[in-house]
């Protein structure tokens, strides 16, 4: 790798166009391989000094100032960024930087609203080579991630796995000294991570799930691009069921993780209770790259409260009020008014006052009980700042899932959605069936089978560098779960003498709790994990639809190395090509397609399968769904594809079984998922 990404950075110096100052405003926006080889050079060793000469001239000589015609905002956001950081306000660099940290936040979205109000593509890339030479290396990196993300410039451009571009988030400290130990001798090196903690914790067997670098990736991904503190009158638009999105992604991630106890002979996950003990405790054996260790909490420790975040009686309180809006059925928004909740609808407003966002109808009220939480959970380690201790791991999107702990309290949260969506009046019979439309028979080609394998990574860019001194292979190998590709097929009659569209969703829930007793059907339905959900046209008579694991709407494939997007980026620019064939990883928002399926075990765990077939003109939100099966599952932009709730039909209580085993496009069966 040390050849090839020297030879890349050499190529880039001279690929790299003349991008000056900004004085040429009818000059045509670069190709989508160019945004991409500059998005990666701002990227690669952040840490370090810019080691393109080109992009580290304009770094130098660029004044974001000289030209505010070049922003939407007539150089609003640019001049106060600029005066923060004459006036030595701004965070220093080599420093720990925390989403969680209020400050922190602030710039961040500080440069973030510099890229955002950029014109084009000229201004936005001569002003991350300025700040990234001047402001915090954590902040750069969000805020860039989250302008990439959401800038309509950037639509095409493939962010690098975040797990090489700050490995140590992602990597036991371990690892990482022994990659330290590499680079000072010249020795190329590939080390073996292992999970946190030993044998004698029980929570290690379902560690390969929470310290997944794709599971960190798919939860930082999400909170990208649904961010807590989006605004829609500064960002342009409104991002569509954010606060129902924000309960879906977490209420996934919790029964997730319990299918994977379940698969391990572990109950499922405990929620946390604010008045209870703590009684596992968490070791991360992570570090910072600047700032020490993430901290420890010990076992078997009761709540206390943090200094300068929030007391425990007032998180109880928050949680007093959101039930209290359960119970009568509403919220009341700033004004004193009632925002109905009693709806299909009522989840997303929910979602919101949890969160909290801007969006929340009433935050003074309602506070912002999931992102305290987080904070007051993380600090436990350490609640009155006695040892001046860094965030926790909690404090961070990219490490959250890492301590168990982390899903205890989403499964408190995820109780609290439950009573909402128990309250609401169950589906009738009317309002679920498909008139015309009855499937045959479900089938499964291929095995449900799981194993493990070995996954490499670089950590080039864990360690400090200098020019002088080369690059060295380093790289660390970790174990993760896979699964063999398989095939749904399913057989559908459409009784109709047109043509239909429908929209085909597939869930699966545990046929038994780790007692062996099986799950009635409404509380199975709670645990149910979302497979694939895709539409189709369907002719009348007889349609035999196939559908294969790879293509599940869920689901993502793994971001391209570092490294792999450069040599293709360089590639595609050195054939004269204006994009680079890497537009299936443009968005990691979904869950890893290796995650697809729950692990099982070697005697196979048995799972409902389901499969509902509903009427896809009534559930479309947008059109010309049949055009393309596979959709971003979360929306894109503000526009999300499906009308219905998440989750549905199995969204609200089942009072009677029967009435789903009586509809013609409704199929259950019971399967086995092995591994070996």
């Amino acid at each position: 790798m040390k050849v090839l990404v020297l030879c890349a950075l050499v190529a880039a110096a001279a690929a790299w166009p003349n991008y000056g100052f900004l004085n040429d405003p009818g000059r045509s926006e670069p190709s989508d391989a160019q945004k991409q080889h500059d998005v990666n050079y701002l990227l690669y060793k952040v840490y370090e000094n810019i080691r393109d000469e080109k992009l580290k001239s304009i770094g130098v000589t660029f004044d974001p100032e000289a030209d505010t015609s070049h922003y939407t905002d007539n150089g609003e956001a640019v001049h106060k960024l600029v005066k923060e950081l004459k006036d030595n306000r701004l965070l220093q660099q080599k420093h720990w930087f925390s989403l969680f940290n209020t400050r922190q936040r602030e710039e961040a979205l500080l440069l973030y609203d510099v890229f955002e109000h950029s014109k084009d593509w000229k201004t936005f890339v001569s002003n991350a080579a300025y700040f990234r030479n001047r402001v915090n290396e954590g902040e750069f990196v969000y805020a860039l991630y989250a302008a990439v993300v959401h800038s309509p410039l950037t639509k095409h451009v493939v962010l690098p796995p975040l797990y090489e571009v700050t490995p140590h988030l992602f990597t036991n400290s371990e690892v990482i000294q022994k990659a330290y130990h590499a680079k000072m001798t010249q020795t190329p090196g590939k080390f073996r991570s292992y999970f946190t903690g030993s044998k004698r914790n029980k929570e290690q067997r379902v560690a390969y799930f929470g310290e997944d670098v794709g599971l960190n990736t798919h939860h930082v991904t999400w909170h990208l691009e649904f961010p807590f503190w989006w605004e829609d009158k500064h960002e342009g638009y409104h991002l569509d069921r954010k606060g129902e999105n924000f309960f879906w992604v977490h209420h996934q991630l919790t029964v997730r993780f319990d299918a994977e106890r379940l698969s391990n002979y572990l109950d499922p996950v405990d929620e946390l209770h604010w008045e209870e003990t703590i009684e596992e405790g968490f070791a991360p054996h992570t570090t910072y790259k600047y700032g020490g260790e993430f901290p420890s909490r010990p076992d078997n420790i009761d709540f206390e409260d943090v200094e300068g975040v929030a007391c425990i009686r007032d998180l109880i309180i928050l949680e007093n009020r959101v039930r209290d809006a359960i119970a009568h059925g509403y919220v009341t928004a700033r004004d004193g008014s009632k925002v109905d909740i009693n709806n299909s609808h009522g989840i997303d407003v929910l979602g919101d006052i949890i969160e909290s966002s801007p969006y929340s109808p009433n935050v003074e009220y309602y506070g912002s009980l999931h992102n305290t939480a987080h904070i007051v959970l993380g600090r436990q380690g350490d609640p009155h700042g006695k040892y001046d201790l860094p965030p926790g791991v909690l404090e961070h999107f990219e490490t959250s899932t890492r301590d168990p702990a982390f899903f205890r309290l989403h499964k408190y949260m995820d109780n609290i959605f439950r009573e909402h969506k128990d309250s609401l009046t169950p589906y009738t019979k009317e309002e679920l069936e498909f008139s015309g439309v009855a499937i045959d028979g479900v089938s499964i080609d291929g095995p449900l089978e799981t194993f493990f394998e070995d996954f490499e990574y670089s950590l080039v860019n864990a360690v400090d560098d200098t020019p002088q001194v080369p690059d060295v292979d380093i790289s660390t190998i970790v174990s993760r779960l896979n699964h063999k590709e398989f095939s749904f097929k399913i057989d559908v009659t459409n009784n109709n003498d047109h043509e239909v569209l429908t929209t085909v969703r597939i869930l699966a829930w545990p046929h038994r709790d780790n007692n062996g007793i099986k799950y009635p059907f409404n509380e199975g339905r709670w645990r149910a994990i979302e497979l694939d959900r895709f539409w189709r046209k369907l002719s009348p008579g007889v349609n035999h639809i196939v559908r294969k694991s790879t293509e599940s709407a869920v689901t993502v494939p793994d971001v391209p190395s570092f490294q792999s997007l450069i040599e293709q980026t360089e590639a595609a620019l050195s054939a004269g090509s204006s994009e680079v064939d890497i537009q299936d990883y443009v968005s990691a928002l979904g869950v890893p397609n290796r995650f697809l399926i729950p692990k099982g075990n070697s005697e196979g765990l048995e799972f409902e399968l389901v499969v509902a077939v509903t009427d896809g003109k009534a559930d479309a939100a947008v059109e010309s769904l049949h055009e393309n099966t596979v959709f971003n599952h979360y929306g894109y932009h503000g526009v999300y594809p499906d009308n219905r709730p998440h989750g549905y039909p199995l969204d609200r209580r089942v009072d009677d079984a029967r009435i789903f085993h009586d509809l013609s496009n409704f199929h259950q069966h019971t399967v086995k998922i092995y591994n070996h």
